[in-house]
């Protein structure tokens, strides 16, 4: 009798399982024959990795009370993958009691990056294990990993925010193609127009030698930046140091992309922009990221591309708004730049990179870096840049009033005068200070504000025959002022549209072109024509302007905030930079009052002076640079609430709070304002100099206990430091 038959006659038919009971130890026994495959994994007595087996995660909560990182075993089949920079998915959330095979389970799947991998955790109990490598590519390398930490401290914000601007999203397609080799280091150039600075070509020789230089150049007018840029960074990769500039929009990337591509030839550097796509522009950073490419350009995100043998950063007309980014924590790309060019300094290895911060004007904090000595000025003489220059002629509010020709043809006498003449010679740019058809209205007589007879609400023009409000939009017939009685309405700034369609009349003959929010223009050729636009708009005519004319200057200087003759004069100098020089004829003018300091700059040509001036006012006002400044914005009990909770520094002084502006319900929400239809209120923390770093850690103290304490469901009070438009 064989062994199998002795066997199943000592077991009773009853005792034998049936056919289902069969099957299921069947399957039991093939699961603990075979290491765990379920997704998401568990890896529920899987074993774990020998050697280092513990994983540091920084999870991607966003959340100020979670930001550090977590420990979790990692499984031996993913040992060789779970390096330090990759991305990888993680269980969390899970509770104490949910523990089975060793391993704590449960909680939600989140992304995440592995920072680091360690012997042991501090963590004494079970640890839930990694549930994936999500790619084998290593993308948070260390100096990034530094710079974001550096980031967030100075901004009171989460490593993971930082992490989330610093790395673009995976695209698998663009991660599986493999970078090619990096090019060898291209010759060293010629000063080329370089030699206009006294210290141009001085500044490349030591970028060449490998040398950090630290540099605020303001830039003579013309479209020569653009080259004089791409030889600043020719002359670091001829060192054998990668480079990265950061520029404020797509237009200016371009400009600056097509002259690096003549002067070094193509591969030699990638161009990182939102316009690429996701693939392209991950694609571009990593090759950046691998080291197939030393050089990068690009907006704002750029600002964390991971060159490798970092010998430069650049930035191109920091003042622009496009250099500050709306996603929490909201860093500027100055200031991030800064960071690189500084503490990497203090870092063992390489010296620090060499810093380039360029514009045609000159913010005060361009002029604080030079005050400090921390940067040099790069600058002309003054008889190169008076040359190049155009004239500038002023009209005061005065004149205006006193001219019937402002009143017919939307232009004073001498704007109409000046275009007249620039138009025999090429086109005449205008630049007026909003977009639309007319965007606010007022008495014809008195200049009084007009405003809907229902809720006090502006007045506005949508097209040339209704009257609606900018709050409750009803439509408003039979509109007289309140104040005089007068029934005729003129447009108090007058947009690029209505502004197009008065000139058209007043110049029949000539075409008229627009650049603004719905259509930008890049170029415009260099014949006879009106090219009205908002500022930042304007596109580079060919052979350059003829004249320029900027209108409604008073409405630029009246805005309610710090940064407003800063801002109009940058504005205005970026128009009149692309006019010929006053040697060929080239005119500017500019409708605002002649004793006003900007407009004085604006005729001198003078914008590091102006600078320097606004920076002593902000010295005895104790206000940004000079200090550091934080707004607490919020729902007004919590914006109280916080701001006793938090454990200031001693010398921090707190003005307001004071209410912000309500948003139209419809309306688009401004970075750090309230959502539409609700009331907030801000208060303003400020402290000196010094503190900035102290203000920041107790801002986000109190943020992360707010948040642990109440939830996800306590009042939203938003932190920004350094905020660009403080009122």
């Amino acid at each position: 009798m064989s062994e199998g038959s002795g066997t199943s006659e000592g077991v009773s038919s009853d005792d034998q399982p049936n056919g289902a009971e069969q099957l299921a130890l069947i399957r039991e026994s093939v699961r603990k024959a075979r290491p765990p495959r379920a997704k998401p994994r568990t890896w529920r007595d899987a074993a774990m990795a020998e050697r280092l087996p513990v994983a540091r995660v920084l999870v991607n909560k966003g959340v100020v009370h979670l930001d550090r990182t977590f420990d979790y075993a990692v499984p031996a089949e993913l040992d060789a993958e779970a390096r330090p920079g990759v991305r990888v998915r993680v269980r969390f959330g899970a509770g104490k009691g949910q523990v089975r095979g060793g391993r704590r389970e449960g909680g939600g799947l989140v992304d995440g990056f592995l920072v680091e991998r360690v012997a042991t955790s501090d963590y004494q109990g079970p640890l839930a294990a990694l549930a994936q490598v999500v790619s084998p590519e290593p993308v948070l390398s260390p100096p990034l990993l530094t710079l974001a930490r550096q980031v967030a401290e100075r901004y009171a914000g989460s490593l993971a925010d930082v992490l989330q601007l610093a790395v673009p999203p995976r695209h698998a397609k663009a991660e599986a193609v493999a970078s090619p080799a990096a090019p060898p280091p291209p010759p060293a150039p010629g000063p080329g127009s370089w030699e206009r600075y006294p210290q141009g070509p001085g500044f490349l020789t030591a970028l060449a030698h490998g040398e950090s230089p630290r540099a605020v150049w303001t830039a003579l007018p013309g479209p020569q930046w653009a080259e004089e840029l791409a030889r600043a960074v020719a002359a670091t990769l001829a060192s054998g140091r990668g480079a990265l500039v950061v520029l404020p929009d797509g237009r200016s990337t371009a400009r600056l992309d097509a002259a690096l591509t003549a002067l070094v030839g193509p591969g030699q550097h990638a161009v990182l922009t939102a316009d690429t796509g996701p693939e392209q522009r991950y694609r571009s950073w990593l090759a950046v990221h691998r080291g197939a490419v030393r050089a990068a350009i690009g907006t704002r995100a750029a600002m964390f591309a991971p060159v490798r043998d970092l010998g430069l950063v650049a930035l191109w007309e920091d003042g622009d708004s496009g250099h500050s980014e709306d996603h929490a924590p909201q860093p500027h790309a100055r200031e991030v730049l800064v960071l690189r060019a500084t503490r990497e300094a203090d870092a063992a290895g390489p010296p620090a990179p060499a810093f380039l911060l360029g514009s045609v004007g000159c913010t005060v904090e361009a002029a604080q870096l030079v005050r400090s000595g921390w940067a040099h000025p790069l600058a002309a003489p003054r008889e190169t840049t008076r040359a190049l220059a155009p004239r500038v002629r002023t009209i005061g509010d005065t004149e205006v009033a006193r001219d019937p020709a402002a009143r017919a043809a939307r232009l004073p006498s001498l704007a109409w005068e000046t275009a007249r003449e620039g138009l025999r010679h090429g086109p005449v740019l205008v630049q007026v200070p909003r977009r639309g058809y007319a965007p606010r209205l007022a008495c014809d007589r008195c200049r009084e504000p007009a405003r809907c007879r229902h809720c006090s609400g502006p007045l506005e023009a949508p097209d040339a025959e209704r009257l609606t409000c900018g709050w409750c939009g009803r439509t408003e017939t039979g509109w007289h002022c309140a104040a005089c009685g007068g029934g005729r309405l003129r447009a108090r700034v007058v947009g690029a549209r209505r502004t197009a369609e008065e000139l058209g009349r007043a110049f029949p003959a000539v075409p008229v072109r627009t650049s603004g929010r719905e259509q930008v223009l890049d170029t415009v050729p260099g014949g006879p024509a009106l090219v009205v636009s908002t500022p930042g708009a304007e596109p580079v005519a060919e052979g350059g302007y003829a004249a320029a004319l900027l209108l409604d200057g008073w409405a630029q200087l009246a805005r309610p905030d710090l940064r407003a003759e800063e801002e109009a004069l940058r504005r205005w100098l970026g128009a009149a930079a692309l006019v010929r020089g006053q040697g060929a004829g080239g005119t500017v003018v500019v409708v605002a009052e002649p004793s006003l300091r900007p407009v004085q700059a604006l005729v001198r040509w003078d914008p590091v002076g102006h600078a320097l001036r606004e920076l002593e006012e902000r010295a005895e006002r104790h206000f940004p640079p000079v200090s550091r400044m934080a707004a607490v914005s919020g729902p007004p009990t919590a914006v109280s609430a916080f701001l006793a909770e938090a454990e200031l520094p001693p010398e921090a002084e707190i003005l307001g709070p004071v209410p912000l502006p309500v948003t139209p319900p419809g309306r688009p929400r401004r970075p750090g304002g309230p959502p539409p239809g609700e009331q907030w209120n801000r208060a303003l923390v400020r402290v000196p100099l010094g503190g900035g770093t102290r203000l920041a850690q107790a801002l986000k103290a109190a943020r992360a206990a707010r948040t642990a304490r109440r939830g996800a469901g306590a009042e939203q009070v938003l932190v920004r430091i350094d905020p660009p438009d403080i009122g």
